[in-house]
């Protein structure tokens, strides 16, 4: 995509280390919680840059969090998860993980490697003098799983402070399903709240051969599925996103035993707040139909990440970074999916937004997120460094601002 903008020309010359970083990242991917080679480079390489001041362990162990700053100005964050997944690689590439088992499946290490050229990009406008504010360059571990809290790494850092100063936050996605020189991105709600639920049916349980003497919980499970697969086609509007989702039902120790409960998981995916408490209280109620059949139960949600939600004005900040220097960059627009994004925690604090950045490789094959064929074409890692870099310049030189009356839908989160 060529282009006479200084900031495309100034990533350009980067193309060959950002491709050195990733590549460096993928072939020692670690997984959430674990990533301590993974932080050790990433604060390496910010101290070797002019004027960053580098923080460890805020919030989680393994983070990195670092500060460019005049100490006067607006303040923007620009985030980049680091962990990788539990996914063998079945790639055959010369930057093949070597940690067997571990996969960047996710493009977390690419996510990784554009914000290191975005600092290194900065600390030079800083170290020149055209720049006044803070940058905050946010490296967070853990955005695939949580631990026994039930909280992935953003919430910590959330916690912590780290976003209490920000203004504004931005990030950026990897995107197999867009080709290089494409974007995808949204205004509002974008990812969806991720909830996981278990419910419990109980009976008395006997004898396979006598099941008048007693109540059976694997027959009171057939209505209570029926009720439950209805709740998205009869009780939330086909205008709103909503997902329920059954991932494992568990009864039962012989053939001729009918059981004393039935156990069922699964998963809540929505976008909107009240959709989200609809969900769960019409879950219950499914649930509840056991009553009337001579049965008990037991029903609990554990409430994970926020949805992601989009600030329409940021988005726009990013749109006519995009036009001043990629004019012929194609962009669609359209919410990225039911999958969940803990960014979502700094959204709900402070504006933000996240877009997804086209990666797909040319070679036809579909290489789709979490899959142990997932690869990039990483001639996107310069357009990336140049968008999310040139949309915080234009926010410290105040060519774009908030609207004073930006409001956050703050929801309940964690355990």
């Amino acid at each position: 995509m060529a282009n006479a903008h200084s900031m495309v020309e100034q990533v350009n010359k980067l193309y060959t280390q950002l491709i050195e970083w990733r590549r460096r990242f993928h072939q020692h991917p670690e997984l959430s919680f674990q990533e301590f080679g993974t932080s050790k480079f990433v604060a390496e390489t910010l101290r070797s840059m002019d004027g960053i001041d580098v923080e460890t362990g805020i919030g989680v162990e393994t983070s990195v969090i670092g500060t460019l700053t005049s100490r006067d100005g607006p303040t923007i964050a620009i985030r980049a998860d680091m962990d990788a997944l539990p996914i063998k690689e079945e790639n055959i590439t010369d930057y093949c993980s070597l940690n067997s088992g571990v996969m960047h499946a996710c493009g977390h290490d690419a996510h990784t490697a554009i914000l290191l050229g975005i600092a290194h990009v900065l600390a030079s406008a800083f170290k020149k003098g055209k720049l006044k504010g803070t940058i905050k360059f946010i490296f967070q571990p853990a955005e695939e799983s949580t631990d026994e809290n039930g909280l992935s790494g953003s919430p910590y850092m959330v916690q912590a402070g780290v976003y209490d100063d920000v203004d504004a936050a931005i990030a950026l996605h990897m995107c197999p399903w867009l080709p290089v020189g494409e974007i995808q991105m949204n205004d509002g709600y974008s990812m969806a709240n991720v909830d996981v639920f278990e419910g419990k049916i109980y009976g008395t349980g006997g004898h396979g051969a006598y099941p008048e003497l007693g109540t059976d919980p694997i027959w009171m499970l057939g209505p209570v599925m029926q009720a439950l697969h209805g709740i998205v086609s009869r009780k939330v509007s086909a205008l709103d996103a909503a997902v329920v989702s059954i991932g494992q039902v568990h009864a039962g120790t012989a053939s001729n035993i009918i059981p004393t409960e039935v156990s069922i998981t699964g998963t809540l995916r929505s976008y909107a707040p009240e959709v989200r408490d609809l969900l769960a209280s019409e879950l219950e109620k499914a649930f509840s139909i056991v009553e009337s059949l001579d049965g008990k139960y037991s029903f609990k949600v554990e409430r994970g990440e926020p949805a992601l939600n989009n600030s329409a004005a940021i988005n726009d900040w990013i749109i006519e970074a995009i036009e001043e220097m990629y004019p012929q960059l194609g962009i669609t627009r359209r919410p990225f999916g039911m999958g969940g994004e803990d960014f979502g925690y700094v959204t709900q604090k402070l504006p933000g937004s996240m877009i997804f950045l086209g990666c797909a490789l040319k070679d036809e094959v579909q290489r789709d997120l979490h899959t142990p064929i997932f690869d990039i074409d990483e001639t996107c890692l310069p357009i990336g460094v140049a968008v999310l870099a040139q949309t915080a310049i234009k926010f410290l030189k105040g060519e774009v601002i908030l609207p004073i009356n930006e409001q956050l839908e703050v929801q309940t989160y964690g355990t």
